[in-house]
């Protein structure tokens, strides 16, 4: 690329001699020293802009190390506090607690020295061309095969006949906070009612694919829902937070994304209490067109909750930009094998997320046990069956639709 700019600085530089020579009647002596110049004020700025461009990228360098260090800093305060706390205390009793926060200052202080070599090699060496960065940056890591996930219990066609006879019901399932396990918000969790008189849950009708049409159904039924129930708990001057299932069977399509976004619009007063809680899997496969409805769904006050989350090596501050309010992890998972969601120690990765103001929302809770240890983490929004299981809502904040009624969206009041 330089040399295609060398070349060009060269030949403008020539053209101006040419000019010079034949235009202005200028001696061939001054028509060579006029191109000479030229060409070496055009090398003069190209120089420096390549400097300044340098500069720029060692200072974004720079301050990444900053943040790097800051974290560090904190890493030692929360050590020291601990170690204070600690004094009075059987030393062989926290031994371990004492070399596990030992081992996360280590690799901290392992990952800034890595990143200081890294600055310097980068500042001691040329800068590769633009085109090779770019292609370095855009080609992603290699990433373990999916799992596959098992079939629903129920076939489609009767999950089909079942929504066309109106047989979908949902349920809420609240999220509490601890220790006081007060509700945060509530799952809209979705119910399919057996000619039995049964409830199958979601899992075990949702299709996993070729069913694209009843996923938006279902989720578009559970945003009338949604609506209908924020809209008479504001009435009554009890505000919630509802979490509605979504995927990218209703971001992808032109209709079901435009009566989303339409919903919203027509009633932003409630739209902050709205978060849409969508598959880790789903949220990172999203195409071009689908991010920028949910930017669009960001933008009108509703936010995300992440669900499944299987690693917190994520940018959590650009997460945090696309309105993403919480990620849920398996409380199980993450209290057995911590060290398969993040390299931080399990009591510091709530707090270095909640900076971003993002929350862990455990999941799956099963035990008191687990809600022990879980608050030893510094995690305090969590939900599971130990907690409560899905119920009914209040018959005062839903309306019933007449059998066989497709529902509709609820306008905002003038």
């Amino acid at each position: 690329m330089q040399a295609l700019v060398y070349t060009f600085i060269a030949l403008a530089a020539a053209g101006v001699g040419a000019t010079a020579y034949f235009g202005l009647t200028f001696t061939p002596a001054e028509a060579i020293l006029a191109a000479v110049v030229v060409g070496c004020v055009f090398v003069v700025l190209l120089e420096r802009t390549l400097r300044q461009r340098a500069e720029n990228r060692l200072e974004r360098a720079i301050e990444d190390l900053s943040r790097l260090l800051a974290t560090d800093a904190q890493a030692g305060a929360v050590l020291g506090q601990r170690i204070n706390a600690m004094a009075d205390i059987n030393a062989d009793q926290r031994l371990d607690g004492v070399e596990a926060d030992i081992s996360v200052l280590g690799t901290v202080i392992r990952q800034v020295a890595e990143a200081v070599a890294e600055i310097e090699d980068r500042a001691a060496k040329p800068q590769p061309a633009g085109r090779e960065r770019m292609i370095a940056a855009a080609v992603p890591p290699p990433s373990a095969p999916p799992a596959r996930e098992p079939e629903p219990s129920i076939p489609l066609e009767m999950v089909r006949q079942a929504l066309a006879d109106n047989r979908l019901v949902y349920h809420i399932q609240p999220v509490v906070t601890l220790p006081q396990r007060r509700p945060q918000g509530y799952d809209l969790v979705p119910r399919l009612m057996l000619e039995d008189g049964d409830l199958a849950d979601y899992a075990d009708f949702a299709p996993r694919r070729n069913g694209q049409d009843v996923l938006r159904h279902v989720e578009g039924v559970g945003l009338v829902e949604a609506i209908t129930i924020c809209r008479r708990a504001r009435s009554s001057g009890q505000p919630i937070t509802l979490y509605i299932p979504l995927s990218r069977a209703s971001l992808g399509d032109s209709a079901s994304s435009e009566q989303l976004l339409a919903s919203l619009e027509a009633n932003r007063a409630i739209a902050e209490g709205l978060i849409f809680a969508i598959a880790e899997s789903e949220w990172r496969g999203m195409s071009t067109a689908e991010r920028a409805i949910a930017d669009a769904v960001a933008k009108k006050g509703a936010g995300f909750s992440i669900v499944n989350v299987k690693s917190l090596r994520v940018d959590v501050a650009e997460m945090a930009a696309q309105n993403v309010r919480s990620l849920r992890v398996d409380a199980a998972r993450f209290i057995e094998a911590p060290e398969s969601f993040t390299d931080f120690h399990a009591s510091d990765i709530a707090d270095y997320v909640a900076r971003f103001e993002v929350v862990l929302l455990a999941t799956g809770i099963a035990s008191e046990r687990q809600i022990v240890e879980l608050l030893e983490d510094g995690i305090t929004l969590v939900q599971g069956p130990h907690i409560a299981a899905p119920g009914p809502v209040r018959p005062d904040l839903v309306v019933e639709a007449p059998r066989g009624a497709t529902p509709k969206l609820r306008r905002a009041e003038s």
